[in-house]
């Protein structure tokens, strides 16, 4: 029990120092990145690579922290995949072996998925939801560890890639759409002048037709 204790003082003490820490920007974009990070690491796929390219590009525009950023990332990265793993640890199994449809399935793939994590758990923690991890007992030190280094490697790749490469394309895309409105401005206006004009030619052409036949 310390030692599962360890790496969760670490996280604590990692979000005690980024409070104390003078963070630039309003604290619910970080709130949004840290549930963001904490869901998809957790589990569930889908919000966290968004927000943390969002806001490494806030950070990039000078309007977040970059460095608050990668924190945040990371402990809610990290805190997320914990959570994942002590869920599947202590409630996955349990529910995989109950009986009820698809028992006999249920039981094999379980035997399967603990031979793939007993040869290669580092490959199926970084691949695999971390409930996963959990159910087919995956260590504290290896999946910690794992998590720890992925969680790292994520908030800062990601952030400071945004926060580089994001705002120039953030700038590009406005200048494009301007170009793009404009463009289109122009298109309409040129499509209603041909309009114009082709409506008073065939008038024009029809009054000529209209006087060719009353002579």
């Amino acid at each position: 029990m310390a030692r599962r204790a360890g790496p969760l003082k670490v996280l604590l003490l990692l979000g005690l120092l980024l409070i104390h820490h003078h963070v630039k920007g309003p604290p619910f974009d970080y709130a949004t990145l840290a549930a963001a990070a904490a869901l998809s690491w957790f589990g569930i796929p889908g919000p966290g690579e968004p927000v943390l390219i969002a806001a490494g590009v806030l950070a990039g525009q000078h309007k977040l922290d970059l460095a608050s950023v990668i924190v945040v990332g990371f402990l809610a990265a990290s805190g997320g995949g914990i959570a994942g793993w002590l869920v599947g640890l202590f409630a996955g199994r349990r529910a995989l072996t109950a009986r009820g449809p698809l028992y006999r399935f249920r039981l094999r793939m379980l035997e399967h998925g603990d031979r793939i994590f007993a040869r290669h758990p580092v490959p199926g923690i970084l691949l695999a939801p971390a409930p996963m991890a959990g159910i087919h007992r995956v260590g504290p030190a290896t999946f910690l560890a794992t998590t720890f280094a992925a969680a790292a490697v994520w908030s800062a790749g990601i952030g400071v890639g945004a926060y580089f490469v994001g705002p120039p394309i953030v700038d590009a895309v406005s200048d494009e759409s301007t170009v793009a409105l404009v463009a289109l401005i122009v298109l309409v206006l040129a499509s209603v002048a041909a309009e114009t004009v082709r409506r008073r030619r065939r008038r024009h052409e029809r009054e000529s037709a209209e006087r060719g036949s009353e002579l």
